[in-house]
């Protein structure tokens, strides 16, 4: 892979078998939590779903955010925008329009008063203002649709049904912590350029489990937006260059 640029047919095939693999085992994983899971037989392996279901959760919402910068399928806004919508119902439920709109206002004006993601304040009301800003009244009437229909499906297993928002909330708040608050807090050190964006500077195997490399790597996604989450480490090394 070292030697393809951006866009190649060898980079949209990788694109591709990423999404399809994330894509798989969130569902795999949500359909056995809901319908196979007896967590109270099983309290340790509940957990470890719970916490992979969390990590897939921030992958769908990475997913849609790729697929944003065109970035899934080069060339192809219709498959774009068709990956990215259904990575977002899968996820929360989530407006493909609103959240495009809102992500492409965060590049232009990012730190400021105009980046929908920006926020004042300590963390806590930071995030507070980051869910309102993507948790409308769409969400807050489509969301307990969903839950209620689940539960009724479900049966005398409706409890189970957590194992859908429980999740997406954990990784709404790691997506927050490792993507937005850290790259984007002022006032902790100088930010290198315009673009009001630092990496967090964590190894490797943590960028990848904490936000898919838009945490240690957020610094080089603002420089290059349109680079996929899995060549971000490379950009670092390369300047953007294939």
């Amino acid at each position: 892979m070292s030697g393809r640029k951006p866009g190649t047919t060898g980079d949209t095939i990788v694109n591709l078998g990423l999404c399809a693999a994330i894509l798989l085992c969130w569902l795999v994983l949500h359909v056995f939590t809901l319908w196979s899971l007896d967590a109270a037989a099983h309290p340790l392996l509940a957990v470890l779903c719970l916490t992979g279901l969390t990590w897939l959760s921030v992958g769908l919402f990475i997913i849609a955010h790729d697929a944003m910068h065109g970035s899934v399928v080069p060339g192809r806004p219709g498959a774009n925008a068709a990956i990215g919508q259904l990575a977002l119902w899968l996820y929360a439920g989530f407006s493909w329009r609103k959240l495009i709109a809102k992500h492409m206002a965060h590049h232009r004006h990012a730190g400021t008063d105009d980046d929908p993601d920006f926020g004042h304040g300590g963390p806590v009301r930071w995030y507070g203002s980051f869910v309102a800003t993507y948790f409308g009244w769409r969400e807050g009437l489509l969301l307990p649709v969903i839950v209620t229909t689940y539960a009724l499906i479900l049966g005398d297993r409706w409890m189970y049904v957590v194992f859908w928002p429980v999740p997406a909330v954990l990784a709404s708040i790691q997506l927050f912590v490792f993507g937005t608050w850290l790259p984007h807090r002022p006032g902790h050190d100088d930010f290198p350029d315009r673009h009001n964006a630092r990496s967090t500077g964590i190894g490797d195997p943590l960028s990848l489990l904490t936000c898919f490399h838009f945490g240690g790597y957020h610094h080089e996604h603002h420089l290059h937006p349109h680079v996929p989450w899995w060549r971000l480490p490379r950009t670092r090394k390369t300047g953007g260059r294939a």
